[in-house]
């Protein structure tokens, strides 16, 4: 059972990840420090840059903490969030938290320029498509074992789980439509 959900506050667009969950009556911190994890049942790694994310969570010792965080609770990954739980490649400035078995082309969607909004199909909800903001979003490239698709634009998978951890190329917390927060907590909660 989900009584905390911590979202990672070191850079990038937990505010609204903050706004989404406060709408949902779920109670809900900003987490800065390692050791804060301690008291959160599931953490958002929020979109942003992916680069000054990786920077920041080597910088502030949080990769182990994550890591270990991992094996017992639920992740959930948004834009550069799903960029660092996949098990891309490293690169110079970029090492990606390897949490679940998949690999994404980062800003696959295009530049800053190139964000737009589309209608997704979820997997889990078929009354209604569900509206995704993609800024700078990546794109899947491989998919690994027990990877499973819960929402697509235009046949592309765009929001992935492993059964504990979830990982989408959009922003789910812009738009105020609360499905994906709220399925992604149903399924923790189960």
């Amino acid at each position: 059972m989900v009584n905390r959900v911590g979202v990672l506050a070191l850079q990038g667009n937990y505010n609204q990840h903050k706004r989404m969950l406060n709408v949902l009556g779920i109670t809900n911190v900003l987490v800065q420090y390692p050791q804060e994890l301690e008291n959160c049942d599931l953490l958002i790694i929020p979109g942003g840059e992916s680069t000054a994310i990786s920077k920041q969570i080597e910088r502030n010792n949080f990769r182990q903490p994550i890591i270990n965080f991992a094996k017992s609770n639920s992740i959930f990954g948004t834009c550069a969030g799903m960029i660092l739980i996949s098990s891309s490649v490293k690169e110079t400035n970029l090492k990606p938290l390897s949490l679940m078995d998949f690999e994404v082309n980062r800003n696959a969607f295009g530049r800053q320029i190139d964000s737009f909004s589309g209608n997704l199909l979820l997997e889990f909800d078929d009354l209604d498509s569900f509206k995704g903001f993609f800024i700078r979003a990546p794109k899947v490239s491989q998919l690994g074992n027990g990877i499973e698709i819960l929402a697509t634009y235009k046949k592309q998978p765009v929001m992935i789980s492993n059964g504990r951890h979830f990982a989408t190329t959009f922003h789910p917390e812009i738009g105020g439509d609360c499905r994906i927060h709220e399925h992604i907590m149903g399924k923790i909660n189960e």
